[in-house]
């Protein structure tokens, strides 16, 4: 009896052509976003304690690379912890602008640390090296990611 399925036979050369299945590595997309809430949290905290408690830095202001007073400089961690925050959400649900905007506040971020690391030297190097490995997952990791969304798309 023949098989009334139309198509070729199971045991056929014909291949289905396929997706790649994605990689164990797709989930540092979403370590890069968790992290990048991490940092946005992190910066928001420095920039809390920069807009109240002036005198907590090891610096006087006008020793750091940009010269501007702790409330300038609380006012701008803030913003940037709010919209890390929001673009590292953005990376865990696997939204696509997340993941440009994500490397573009990374290297913001590691800029805006470099420029405070005489203020607080330990905390803006972390920092720092936070953000180069957010920029490493996103930037290595990104092409799987895409492969597994174009897969569950109908």
């Amino acid at each position: 009896m023949s098989d009334p399925r139309p198509g070729p036979p199971a045991n056929s050369a014909v291949h289905m052509a396929r997706a790649p299945e994605p990689s164990g590595w797709v989930g540092f997309i979403e370590f890069a976003g968790v992290l990048m809430v991490l940092l946005g949290l992190f910066h928001a905290l420095q920039g809390l304690v920069a807009l109240f408690k002036d005198d907590y830095f090891l610096v006087a202001p006008n020793r750091l690379l940009v010269q501007v007073d702790y409330t300038t400089w609380g006012w701008a961690h803030l913003v940037l912890g709010l919209l890390t925050c929001a673009v590292g959400g953005g990376l865990v649900v696997g939204r696509m602008w997340a993941r440009a905007a994500g490397v573009v506040l990374a290297i913001v971020s590691a800029l805006v640390n470099a420029a405070f690391l005489a203020a607080y030297p330990i905390w803006s190097a972390i920092m720092i090296a936070l953000d180069v490995l957010v920029i490493w997952a996103i930037t290595v990791h990104g092409r799987e990611v895409r492969a597994q969304d174009e897969r569950y798309l109908p």
